[in-house]
């Protein structure tokens, strides 16, 4: 029996932990966030009914409204880190003396913890003595207080989070431009291609599975953008610096709202389903094409 039904057993037996874990961690999490949502509960006492009133809450909370439209500035700016990381990989992929030197200083965000490069980019734009406050002092101008700006703020954070996924992209497109196909490239310099041409009509279509991920991902990390946050601003001043992630951190550890704060977390899911779903179905028609 075990050798007639060994083609689907062994890949079953392999693939049945990481079914398990995905269900127990993603899956069953996922529905009992959602149900949290439709109750009052504190994270200690009993849980009260209170149906859909916390998504009616929400929708009527300006806060959220305000945390809604920085996600959507996180990310758009943050559609901005795949082609500068292209750029920067065409740049360092040159045979120039000293490049693997740049490529190692290009690399070196993407090794350091988030908080690092929040804590850094914190003293960066400290207005007195800051990286920025010495850049305007060189033209006899006084650096704008970025962080407590309520105009500028999420700029600023998006900004510095922008410096660890721009060099993540970078890697990704070195990697695919070493695996570009020599003879479309020789076919391309036969036909006169070279510069802006080879770029557009040679290298880009075969980095067109490199971009498709790097987009997902940035996308993805836009969305779930809450570390630097916590470490730079805490969502500050006054809540305009706060996304839906660091809204539902907020309600739920510091008000001990966790029913609001699930409800917070249901809306950041149907958003991020949006993009993984597109990413999935993207994934699965290349399989198909194969």
């Amino acid at each position: 029996m075990w050798k007639r039904n060994r083609s689907w057993l062994w890949p079953t037996i392999f693939i049945l932990p990481a079914v398990i874990l995905f269900g127990v961690v993603i899956v069953w999490s996922s529905l009992q966030s959602l149900w949290i949502s439709l109750h009052q509960w504190d994270g200690l006492g009993p849980k009260v009914w209170v149906g859909i009133d916390n998504y009616r809450e929400l929708f009527r909370d300006p806060q959220f409204f305000t945390a809604l439209k920085n996600n959507v500035i996180w990310l758009v700016m943050f559609m901005l880190a795949p082609p500068l990381g292209l750029a920067i990989a065409l740049l360092v992929n040159q045979k120039i003396a000293g490049m693997r030197f740049a490529k190692s200083l290009f690399f070196t965000p993407l090794v350091l913890a988030s908080v690092a490069v929040g804590v850094v980019f914190t003293w960066v734009y400290t207005p007195r003595f800051g990286l920025l406050a010495l850049a305007y002092s060189a033209f006899g101008a006084e650096a704008p207080a970025l962080l407590s700006d309520p105009d500028l703020v999420t700029f600023a954070i998006v900004g510095a989070a922008l410096w660890p996924q721009i060099a993540f992209c970078m890697i990704l497109y070195l990697a695919g431009l070493n695996n570009l196909s020599e003879e479309l490239i020789g076919a391309g310099r036969v036909d006169g291609a070279k510069g802006w041409d080879m770029l557009r009509h040679v290298v880009l279509p075969q980095l067109k599975e490199v971009t498709f991920i790097a987009i997902a991902i940035t996308a993805i990390g836009a969305l779930r953008s809450f570390d630097m946050i916590s470490v730079m601003t805490q969502g500050g001043p006054f809540g305009s610096s706060s996304v839906l992630a660091y809204e539902m951190y907020e309600q739920s550890i510091f008000s001990y709202r966790f029913g609001y704060g699930a409800a917070i977390a249901a809306v950041l899911f149907v958003i991020m389903l949006v993009f993984i779903g597109w990413y999935l179905s993207r994934i699965m028609r290349a399989e198909d094409l194969r």
